[in-house]
């Protein structure tokens, strides 16, 4: 992220909306920031909590083998 500070800028310096909120000060300090993009921060927690997570323990074949075995108890 970048970031600029300038202290003791002038305020006749400013854009005139700025000039307004500020009447009446001589100097401001004046800081910019680059925004962060919300969207890429988004992907990349995204990217982490899949690569976090743990693989699969069983095959759908085994996951349904067990259902079909619970299904069978109950019958009984």
């Amino acid at each position: 992220m970048n970031k600029i500070v300038r202290p003791h800028y002038p305020a006749e310096n400013l854009p005139e909306d700025l000039r307004r909120e500020f009447a009446g000060a001589r100097d401001v300090t004046i800081t910019i920031e680059t925004e962060q993009d919300d969207q890429r921060d988004r992907l990349a927690l995204l990217e982490a909590l899949f690569a976090a997570r743990r693989p699969p323990f069983r095959t759908i074949e085994e996951i349904n083998e067990d259902l079909r075995r619970d299904r069978d108890d109950w019958d009984r």
